[in-house]
Protein backbone atom coordinates (compact mmCIF):
# COMPACT_ATOMS: atom_id res chain seq x y z
CA UNK A 1 0.00 0.00 0.00
CA UNK A 2 1.68 3.01 -1.28
CA UNK A 3 0.18 5.40 1.76
CA UNK A 4 1.21 3.25 4.23
CA UNK A 5 4.37 2.31 3.18
CA UNK A 6 6.02 5.42 2.84
CA UNK A 7 4.36 6.62 6.21
CA UNK A 8 5.53 6.25 9.79
CA UNK A 9 5.97 8.02 12.75
CA UNK A 10 6.75 11.64 13.21
CA UNK A 11 9.85 10.85 14.72
CA UNK A 12 11.28 8.17 12.23
CA UNK A 13 10.08 10.09 9.69
CA UNK A 14 11.70 13.73 10.34
CA UNK A 15 15.05 11.48 11.24
CA UNK A 16 15.03 9.95 7.72
CA UNK A 17 14.21 12.95 5.70
CA UNK A 18 16.51 15.25 7.56
CA UNK A 19 19.09 13.41 9.19
CA UNK A 20 21.87 14.47 11.72
CA UNK A 21 22.49 17.38 9.24
CA UNK A 22 20.98 20.03 11.90
CA UNK A 23 17.11 20.06 10.10
CA UNK A 24 15.71 17.68 12.32
CA UNK A 25 12.70 17.48 14.42
CA UNK A 26 14.60 18.45 17.47
CA UNK A 27 15.61 21.26 15.80
CA UNK A 28 12.58 22.84 14.24
CA UNK A 29 8.33 23.53 15.19
CA UNK A 30 7.39 21.80 12.35
CA UNK A 31 3.42 22.23 12.85
CA UNK A 32 4.37 26.02 12.76
CA UNK A 33 5.78 25.57 9.03
CA UNK A 34 3.73 25.64 5.91
CA UNK A 35 5.51 23.80 3.36
CA UNK A 36 5.42 23.09 -0.89
CA UNK A 37 4.98 19.38 -2.71
CA UNK A 38 5.82 19.65 -6.03
CA UNK A 39 4.63 16.69 -7.63
CA UNK A 40 6.84 16.52 -11.11
CA UNK A 41 6.69 12.57 -11.95
CA UNK A 42 4.53 12.91 -15.16
CA UNK A 43 5.66 12.23 -18.47
CA UNK A 44 3.47 14.78 -20.10
CA UNK A 45 3.10 12.20 -23.51
CA UNK A 46 1.33 14.92 -25.30
CA UNK A 47 4.08 17.28 -24.93
CA UNK A 48 5.69 14.81 -27.36
CA UNK A 49 9.06 15.27 -26.08
CA UNK A 50 11.84 12.54 -25.63
CA UNK A 51 12.26 13.57 -21.43
CA UNK A 52 9.75 14.67 -18.86
CA UNK A 53 8.41 18.11 -19.80
CA UNK A 54 9.73 19.50 -16.81
CA UNK A 55 12.74 19.34 -17.98
CA UNK A 56 12.30 21.58 -20.96
CA UNK A 57 13.44 25.24 -21.10
CA UNK A 58 11.54 27.96 -21.04
CA UNK A 59 13.07 31.12 -21.62
CA UNK A 60 16.28 29.35 -20.58
CA UNK A 61 15.42 27.82 -17.55
CA UNK A 62 13.98 24.31 -17.40
CA UNK A 63 10.54 24.19 -16.15
CA UNK A 64 10.98 22.43 -12.91
CA UNK A 65 13.45 24.95 -11.73
CA UNK A 66 11.23 27.81 -12.54
CA UNK A 67 8.51 26.13 -10.31
CA UNK A 68 11.02 25.62 -7.42
CA UNK A 69 12.07 28.60 -7.34
CA UNK A 70 8.74 30.49 -7.10
CA UNK A 71 8.47 28.46 -3.88
CA UNK A 72 12.05 29.13 -3.11
CA UNK A 73 11.70 32.70 -3.03
CA UNK A 74 8.50 33.03 -1.44
CA UNK A 75 8.97 34.28 2.30
CA UNK A 76 6.12 31.79 3.34
CA UNK A 77 7.41 28.88 2.82
CA UNK A 78 9.37 27.15 5.05
CA UNK A 79 10.96 23.92 3.17
CA UNK A 80 9.83 21.95 -0.04
CA UNK A 81 9.67 18.07 -0.74
CA UNK A 82 9.84 17.29 -4.09
CA UNK A 83 8.72 14.32 -6.22
CA UNK A 84 10.11 12.64 -9.07
CA UNK A 85 9.32 10.39 -11.99
CA UNK A 86 12.00 6.77 -12.09
CA UNK A 87 15.38 7.21 -12.58
CA UNK A 88 15.09 11.05 -12.26
CA UNK A 89 16.12 11.69 -8.79
CA UNK A 90 20.18 12.62 -10.10
CA UNK A 91 18.73 15.10 -12.79
CA UNK A 92 16.62 17.09 -10.17
CA UNK A 93 19.74 17.03 -7.62
CA UNK A 94 21.70 18.32 -10.50
CA UNK A 95 19.01 21.29 -10.72
CA UNK A 96 19.07 21.94 -7.29
CA UNK A 97 22.68 21.89 -7.23
CA UNK A 98 22.92 24.55 -10.05
CA UNK A 99 20.69 26.52 -9.54
CA UNK A 100 21.48 27.19 -6.03
CA UNK A 101 18.02 25.68 -4.36
CA UNK A 102 17.91 25.10 -0.85
CA UNK A 103 14.67 24.41 0.18
CA UNK A 104 14.09 21.29 -1.17
CA UNK A 105 14.48 19.08 2.01
CA UNK A 106 13.09 15.64 0.94
CA UNK A 107 12.32 14.10 -2.29
CA UNK A 108 10.56 10.68 -3.31
CA UNK A 109 10.26 8.96 -6.48
CA UNK A 110 6.63 9.38 -7.99
CA UNK A 111 3.39 6.37 -8.62
CA UNK A 112 1.82 5.16 -11.32
CA UNK A 113 -0.84 7.95 -11.02
CA UNK A 114 -0.84 11.64 -9.31
CA UNK A 115 -2.62 10.41 -6.68
CA UNK A 116 -0.16 7.80 -5.98
CA UNK A 117 2.67 10.53 -6.42
CA UNK A 118 0.92 12.74 -3.76
CA UNK A 119 1.05 9.86 -1.45
CA UNK A 120 4.07 9.35 -1.32
CA UNK A 121 4.95 12.62 -1.17
CA UNK A 122 2.88 13.35 1.90
CA UNK A 123 4.52 10.19 3.42
CA UNK A 124 7.82 11.30 3.45
CA UNK A 125 6.74 14.76 4.90
CA UNK A 126 7.04 16.02 8.42
CA UNK A 127 3.92 16.68 10.09
CA UNK A 128 3.67 20.61 9.04
CA UNK A 129 1.05 22.93 9.91
CA UNK A 130 -0.17 23.50 6.40
CA UNK A 131 1.11 22.36 2.72
CA UNK A 132 0.70 23.53 -1.18
CA UNK A 133 0.39 20.64 -3.29
CA UNK A 134 1.45 21.67 -6.98
CA UNK A 135 2.28 20.25 -10.28
CA UNK A 136 5.66 20.92 -11.47
CA UNK A 137 4.58 21.97 -15.18
CA UNK A 138 2.73 25.02 -13.84
CA UNK A 139 6.11 27.40 -13.57
CA UNK A 140 3.87 30.68 -13.87
CA UNK A 141 3.20 30.47 -10.37
CA UNK A 142 2.95 33.88 -9.00
CA UNK A 143 4.09 34.96 -5.41
CA UNK A 144 0.38 37.00 -5.01
CA UNK A 145 -1.27 32.97 -5.72
CA UNK A 146 1.05 31.56 -3.23
CA UNK A 147 0.37 34.23 -0.78
CA UNK A 148 -3.39 33.44 -1.12
CA UNK A 149 -2.72 30.21 -0.81
CA UNK A 150 -1.22 30.53 2.45
CA UNK A 151 -3.51 32.78 4.15
CA UNK A 152 -6.18 30.37 3.33
CA UNK A 153 -4.57 27.53 5.02
CA UNK A 154 -4.51 29.92 8.23
CA UNK A 155 -7.71 31.72 8.00
CA UNK A 156 -9.97 28.47 6.86
CA UNK A 157 -8.07 25.45 6.46
CA UNK A 158 -7.87 25.12 2.41
CA UNK A 159 -7.70 27.46 -0.40
CA UNK A 160 -7.56 25.83 -3.59
CA UNK A 161 -6.28 28.00 -6.88
CA UNK A 162 -9.18 28.66 -9.38
CA UNK A 163 -10.30 30.72 -11.88
CA UNK A 164 -13.72 31.26 -13.07
CA UNK A 165 -14.86 29.52 -16.44
CA UNK A 166 -15.28 32.37 -19.40
CA UNK A 167 -16.34 30.03 -22.47
CA UNK A 168 -19.98 28.55 -22.24
CA UNK A 169 -19.70 24.73 -21.28
CA UNK A 170 -22.37 22.41 -22.26
CA UNK A 171 -23.01 18.92 -21.04
CA UNK A 172 -23.06 16.36 -24.25
CA UNK A 173 -23.69 12.69 -25.42
CA UNK A 174 -23.50 11.10 -28.84
CA UNK A 175 -22.43 14.61 -30.25
CA UNK A 176 -25.16 16.17 -29.39
CA UNK A 177 -25.93 19.21 -26.39
CA UNK A 178 -28.00 17.80 -23.25
CA UNK A 179 -27.60 20.33 -21.44
CA UNK A 180 -26.02 24.37 -20.95
CA UNK A 181 -24.49 24.69 -17.96
CA UNK A 182 -24.28 27.97 -15.72
CA UNK A 183 -21.06 28.99 -16.04
CA UNK A 184 -21.19 31.81 -13.56
CA UNK A 185 -20.97 28.95 -10.62
CA UNK A 186 -17.89 26.57 -12.91
CA UNK A 187 -14.42 27.56 -12.23
CA UNK A 188 -11.36 25.43 -13.32
CA UNK A 189 -9.32 24.48 -10.55
CA UNK A 190 -5.17 25.13 -10.73
CA UNK A 191 -2.46 24.28 -8.11
CA UNK A 192 -1.40 24.88 -5.56
CA UNK A 193 -4.43 23.44 -3.36
CA UNK A 194 -3.49 24.35 0.21
CA UNK A 195 -4.64 22.13 3.03
CA UNK A 196 -3.78 21.64 6.23
CA UNK A 197 -1.51 18.75 6.16
CA UNK A 198 -2.33 16.54 9.52
CA UNK A 199 -6.46 16.58 6.78
CA UNK A 200 -4.92 16.07 3.81
CA UNK A 201 -2.99 13.24 4.93
CA UNK A 202 -5.50 11.43 6.55
CA UNK A 203 -7.76 12.27 3.25
CA UNK A 204 -5.17 10.48 0.96
CA UNK A 205 -4.74 7.60 3.42
CA UNK A 206 -8.63 7.22 3.10
CA UNK A 207 -8.51 7.30 -0.24
CA UNK A 208 -5.64 4.51 -1.12
CA UNK A 209 -7.67 1.85 1.56
CA UNK A 210 -11.19 2.72 -0.12
CA UNK A 211 -10.38 2.48 -3.50
CA UNK A 212 -10.93 6.12 -4.50
CA UNK A 213 -9.27 7.31 -8.29
CA UNK A 214 -9.71 11.49 -7.99
CA UNK A 215 -7.81 13.76 -10.33
CA UNK A 216 -6.76 16.67 -7.82
CA UNK A 217 -6.41 17.20 -3.81
CA UNK A 218 -9.82 19.21 -3.70
CA UNK A 219 -11.82 16.06 -4.66
CA UNK A 220 -9.60 13.72 -2.24
CA UNK A 221 -10.76 16.31 0.22
CA UNK A 222 -14.46 16.85 -0.82
CA UNK A 223 -15.26 12.74 -0.40
CA UNK A 224 -13.47 12.55 2.94
CA UNK A 225 -16.59 15.24 3.62
CA UNK A 226 -14.32 18.47 4.27
CA UNK A 227 -15.68 21.55 2.81
CA UNK A 228 -12.79 23.01 0.28
CA UNK A 229 -12.59 26.76 -0.22
CA UNK A 230 -10.96 28.58 -3.67
CA UNK A 231 -8.83 31.59 -3.42
CA UNK A 232 -8.33 33.66 -6.70
CA UNK A 233 -5.84 31.99 -9.38
CA UNK A 234 -4.35 33.82 -12.01
CA UNK A 235 -5.00 32.76 -16.02
CA UNK A 236 -1.25 32.51 -16.44
CA UNK A 237 -0.98 29.83 -14.29
CA UNK A 238 -1.89 27.28 -16.59
CA UNK A 239 -0.39 23.83 -16.93
CA UNK A 240 2.48 23.39 -19.49
CA UNK A 241 0.50 20.19 -22.27
CA UNK A 242 1.34 20.94 -25.44
CA UNK A 243 3.81 22.61 -27.46
CA UNK A 244 1.35 25.17 -27.86
CA UNK A 245 1.49 25.80 -24.23
CA UNK A 246 5.52 26.66 -23.90
CA UNK A 247 5.34 29.53 -26.81
CA UNK A 248 2.91 30.56 -24.63
CA UNK A 249 4.81 30.42 -21.13
CA UNK A 250 8.34 31.47 -23.67
CA UNK A 251 6.48 34.50 -24.42
CA UNK A 252 5.06 35.53 -21.19
CA UNK A 253 7.93 35.08 -19.35
CA UNK A 254 10.20 37.20 -21.69
CA UNK A 255 11.43 34.43 -24.13
CA UNK A 256 11.76 37.18 -26.69
CA UNK A 257 14.23 38.55 -24.15
CA UNK A 258 17.48 38.44 -26.20
CA UNK A 259 21.07 39.12 -25.55
CA UNK A 260 23.95 39.53 -27.87
CA UNK A 261 27.69 39.15 -27.80
CA UNK A 262 30.57 39.63 -30.00
CA UNK A 263 33.59 37.39 -29.87
CA UNK A 264 37.20 38.03 -31.97
CA UNK A 265 40.51 36.48 -31.49
CA UNK A 266 43.69 36.30 -33.68
CA UNK A 267 47.12 34.09 -33.03
CA UNK A 268 50.66 34.30 -34.55
CA UNK A 269 51.76 31.34 -37.12
CA UNK A 270 54.70 29.55 -36.31
CA UNK A 271 57.05 26.11 -36.72
CA UNK A 272 56.21 23.36 -34.38
CA UNK A 273 52.93 23.84 -33.34
CA UNK A 274 49.45 21.81 -34.86
CA UNK A 275 46.45 23.89 -36.36
CA UNK A 276 43.40 23.34 -34.38
CA UNK A 277 40.54 25.19 -35.61
CA UNK A 278 37.59 24.67 -33.76
CA UNK A 279 38.76 21.38 -31.75
CA UNK A 280 39.94 20.22 -35.71
CA UNK A 281 43.44 19.29 -36.72
CA UNK A 282 43.68 20.59 -39.63
CA UNK A 283 47.10 19.55 -41.94
CA UNK A 284 49.06 22.39 -42.50
CA UNK A 285 52.86 23.58 -42.38
CA UNK A 286 52.50 26.17 -39.43
CA UNK A 287 50.23 25.86 -36.12
CA UNK A 288 48.96 28.85 -34.07
CA UNK A 289 51.26 29.87 -31.31
CA UNK A 290 49.48 30.45 -27.59
CA UNK A 291 49.31 29.00 -24.34
CA UNK A 292 46.59 26.53 -24.48
CA UNK A 293 45.98 24.97 -28.37
CA UNK A 294 45.90 28.46 -29.52
CA UNK A 295 42.30 27.42 -31.21
CA UNK A 296 41.39 31.07 -32.09
CA UNK A 297 37.81 29.52 -33.45
CA UNK A 298 37.12 28.30 -30.45
CA UNK A 299 38.14 31.53 -28.17
CA UNK A 300 36.30 33.88 -30.35
CA UNK A 301 32.97 31.90 -30.04
CA UNK A 302 33.70 31.75 -26.09
CA UNK A 303 34.03 35.19 -26.08
CA UNK A 304 30.98 35.62 -27.66
CA UNK A 305 28.64 33.77 -25.69
CA UNK A 306 30.28 35.32 -22.54
CA UNK A 307 30.17 38.72 -23.68
CA UNK A 308 26.70 38.00 -24.28
CA UNK A 309 26.20 36.86 -20.98
CA UNK A 310 28.06 39.53 -19.28
CA UNK A 311 30.33 36.58 -17.48
CA UNK A 312 33.41 38.08 -18.56
CA UNK A 313 36.04 36.31 -21.34
CA UNK A 314 38.07 33.61 -21.21
CA UNK A 315 41.34 35.54 -20.29
CA UNK A 316 39.60 36.46 -17.18
CA UNK A 317 38.53 33.07 -16.52
CA UNK A 318 41.10 30.70 -18.13
CA UNK A 319 44.44 33.63 -17.79
CA UNK A 320 47.81 32.41 -19.54
CA UNK A 321 49.22 32.89 -15.93
CA UNK A 322 47.81 29.62 -15.50
CA UNK A 323 49.72 26.29 -15.82
CA UNK A 324 46.59 24.18 -15.85
CA UNK A 325 45.77 25.68 -18.96
CA UNK A 326 48.97 25.41 -20.39
CA UNK A 327 48.37 23.39 -23.99
CA UNK A 328 44.39 22.33 -23.22
CA UNK A 329 42.06 21.77 -25.49
CA UNK A 330 39.81 24.84 -26.05
CA UNK A 331 36.85 22.39 -26.27
CA UNK A 332 37.58 21.65 -22.63
CA UNK A 333 37.35 25.14 -22.19
CA UNK A 334 34.01 25.61 -23.68
CA UNK A 335 32.08 22.77 -22.10
CA UNK A 336 33.45 25.33 -18.63
CA UNK A 337 31.91 28.18 -20.54
CA UNK A 338 28.58 26.04 -21.60
CA UNK A 339 28.35 25.42 -18.35
CA UNK A 340 28.54 28.48 -16.93
CA UNK A 341 25.95 29.62 -18.99
CA UNK A 342 23.56 27.35 -18.09
CA UNK A 343 24.25 28.22 -14.59
CA UNK A 344 23.25 31.69 -15.42
CA UNK A 345 19.91 30.86 -16.85
CA UNK A 346 20.77 31.37 -20.41
CA UNK A 347 19.90 29.66 -23.67
CA UNK A 348 22.17 29.59 -26.72
CA UNK A 349 19.99 30.88 -29.86
CA UNK A 350 22.76 30.42 -32.21
CA UNK A 351 26.63 31.63 -33.04
CA UNK A 352 27.82 32.47 -36.31
CA UNK A 353 31.59 32.33 -36.55
CA UNK A 354 33.82 33.15 -39.51
CA UNK A 355 37.58 32.01 -39.74
CA UNK A 356 40.05 34.86 -41.51
CA UNK A 357 43.37 32.94 -43.24
CA UNK A 358 44.86 32.86 -46.50
CA UNK A 359 45.33 29.34 -45.92
CA UNK A 360 44.59 26.45 -45.81
CA UNK A 361 41.78 25.80 -47.24
CA UNK A 362 39.21 25.29 -44.56
CA UNK A 363 36.02 24.17 -46.43
CA UNK A 364 36.44 20.40 -45.95
CA UNK A 365 36.69 20.71 -42.45
CA UNK A 366 33.33 23.29 -41.58
CA UNK A 367 31.01 20.93 -40.52
CA UNK A 368 33.94 19.06 -37.95
CA UNK A 369 33.85 21.94 -36.78
CA UNK A 370 30.69 23.45 -36.43
CA UNK A 371 30.09 19.28 -34.46
CA UNK A 372 32.79 19.48 -32.22
CA UNK A 373 31.67 22.84 -30.57
CA UNK A 374 27.98 21.90 -30.63
CA UNK A 375 29.07 18.53 -28.40
CA UNK A 376 31.00 20.91 -26.15
CA UNK A 377 28.37 23.45 -25.36
CA UNK A 378 25.44 20.64 -25.18
CA UNK A 379 23.70 22.32 -28.29
CA UNK A 380 22.33 21.14 -31.79
CA UNK A 381 24.63 21.21 -34.74
CA UNK A 382 22.10 23.26 -36.53
CA UNK A 383 22.81 26.32 -33.73
CA UNK A 384 26.86 26.40 -34.95
CA UNK A 385 27.84 27.94 -38.28
CA UNK A 386 31.04 28.48 -39.09
CA UNK A 387 32.08 30.23 -42.17
CA UNK A 388 35.59 31.18 -43.58
CA UNK A 389 37.33 33.78 -46.07
CA UNK A 390 40.26 34.46 -46.94
CA UNK A 391 41.50 38.97 -46.86
CA UNK A 392 42.81 38.97 -50.37
CA UNK A 393 46.18 38.66 -49.20
CA UNK A 394 45.69 41.95 -47.22
CA UNK A 395 47.35 42.36 -43.69
CA UNK A 396 48.51 39.94 -41.38
CA UNK A 397 46.22 37.45 -42.64
CA UNK A 398 46.73 37.72 -45.71
CA UNK A 399 50.46 37.47 -45.41
CA UNK A 400 50.16 34.43 -43.58
CA UNK A 401 51.30 35.56 -40.48
CA UNK A 402 48.42 34.91 -38.71
CA UNK A 403 44.78 33.47 -38.62
CA UNK A 404 41.95 35.45 -36.87
CA UNK A 405 38.52 34.61 -35.68
CA UNK A 406 35.27 36.42 -35.18
CA UNK A 407 31.71 34.89 -33.67
CA UNK A 408 28.41 36.76 -33.13
CA UNK A 409 25.83 34.17 -30.62
CA UNK A 410 22.52 34.90 -29.52
CA UNK A 411 21.57 33.82 -26.36
CA UNK A 412 18.63 33.96 -24.45
CA UNK A 413 16.88 33.82 -21.10
CA UNK A 414 18.79 34.64 -18.03
CA UNK A 415 17.65 34.29 -14.49
CA UNK A 416 15.10 36.40 -13.08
Amino acid sequence: MIFNEAIASDSARNAEAHGPQGHGAFCRDYEREIWALVVAAGRGERMGAPVNKVFLGVAGVPVLVRTLLAFERHPGIHGIALVYGPGEAEICQRFLREFGISKVEIMAEGGATRQQSVARGLGIMPRVRGVLVHDGARCMVTPEVISRCIDGVADHGSAVAAVPVKDTVKMVADGQVTETLDRTALWAMQTPQAFRYSELAAAYERAEREGWQTTDDAAVMEKAGHRVRLCAGDENNFKLTTPEDLLRAEGLLGGARMRIGLGYDAHKLTEGRKLILGGVEVPHEWGLLGHSDADVLAHAVMDALLGAAKLGDIGKLFPDSDERYRGISSLKLMREVGELLRRAGYEIGNVDATIIAQRPKLAPYREAMEKNMAEALDVDENRISVKATTTEKMGFAGREEGIAAEAAALITGGKS
